[in-house]
């Protein structure tokens, strides 16, 4: 068995390796996302990408800088399958993916293209002007908060990267690479 963290910049294809992975690989799916909505909607606060932050941060705070993953994998190794852990945004949720084994992919996009993803994708955590994804990006790029978004420190630490500017296939063919290293 092997877990997968995925981190990335917002729009870059996280969901979209998840699914090929899920789909064609048969791995098991566990979302920060949805972790976090659950603690959104017993709080009664509206589902979008500032509550998202909030109240992961405060997650955080509370019970420490891993602890969305810890409970992501927790529930992965339950499944005693190959499982991926969408999505890792903090030094120390990478920290408890290393401790089971875990392997860091990074996905990234050029800024522009990834912003024109996120207005198809049409969520109510996407619908913001362009001003607003730039704020909203660099306010989870970089933190010196260890219970704040650090996108970038967790990028510099994935063990792979797949650059997202071009087609499906491509994607997916670094996807293929990755997983013959890994001997899955």
């Amino acid at each position: 068995m092997v877990v997968i963290g995925i981190t990335g910049t917002n729009g870059a294809g996280k969901g979209t390796v998840v699914e090929y992975l899920v789909k064609n690989h048969g791995f098991a799916h566990f979302s920060a996302s949805a972790l976090i909505s659950e603690e959104i909607e017993k709080r009664k606060m509206p589902v979008n990408r500032e509550s998202m932050i909030e109240v992961g941060n405060d997650l955080r705070a509370k019970f420490g800088a891993g602890f969305i993953a810890q409970e992501l994998i927790k529930r992965a190794l339950q499944t005693n399958k190959n499982a991926i852990v969408e999505s890792i945004r903090t030094v120390g949720e990478i920290e408890k993916l290393r401790e089971v084994g875990g392997i860091l992919l990074a996905v990234d996009a050029l800024q522009k293209l990834r912003y024109e993803r996120n207005l198809k994708r049409g969520s109510n955590k996407d619908n913001v002007t362009w001003e607003e994804f730039m704020d909203q990006e660099l306010r989870e790029s970089e933190s010196t908060d260890p219970n704040k978004q650090n996108l970038i420190a967790c990028r510099d630490r994935a063990d792979y990267r797949l650059e997202n500017n071009g087609s499906l296939e491509d994607l997916y063919e670094q996807i293929e690479k990755i997983l013959k290293i890994l001997k899955i």
